[in-house]
């Protein structure tokens, strides 16, 4: 049975990339938000040119919204990543949604950010500091004995 995993938070590193390279192999599929900055700014520009900055972000943040949503519930675990260079508020929003589902999640951060993120990681499955420690959870989440 495949395990759907969908991978949430700070677009700016390849913390993604480097997870699935440590889960070669495993039976998993990754989803996750587009992670291209632009793409994501311009995905509701093809409902219509707005003159305000405000318009075009809430357009665009309905339209991501659908695939956020539509992939988290769709899977069955979600890591939610926050780095250190932004504020990820979306990754705060999808690890709420997460917890009001009771879907099960786990969040990715420093530990100097522990404070900030103290309810968050109340709500969270687990708290984990290095993709390795992610890894390590999905190999145990597949493991067939």
């Amino acid at each position: 049975m495949t395990m759907t995993v969908y991978l949430s938070g700070e677009i700016h590193t390849g913390w993604r990339e480097e997870i699935k390279a440590g889960a070669a192999g495993l039976d998993i599929e990754f989803t996750s938000a587009v992670c291209d900055h632009e793409a994501s700014d311009a995905a509701g520009d093809h409902l219509g040119k707005e003159g305000a900055n405000f318009w075009r972000d809430h357009k665009s943040a309905k339209v991501n919204a659908i695939r956020t949503k539509t992939l988290i519930e769709m899977s069955d675990f979600v890591v939610v990543r926050f780095g250190d260079k932004y504020k990820q508020w979306n990754a705060a929003f999808d690890a709420g949604y997460c917890a009001a589902m009771g879907k099960p999640f786990v969040t990715l951060h420093a530990e100097d950010i522990i404070h900030p993120l103290k309810e968050v990681d109340a709500a969270a499955m687990a708290w984990a500091t290095s993709v390795d420690q992610i890894v390590d959870i999905l190999k145990y989440l597949v493991r067939q004995n």
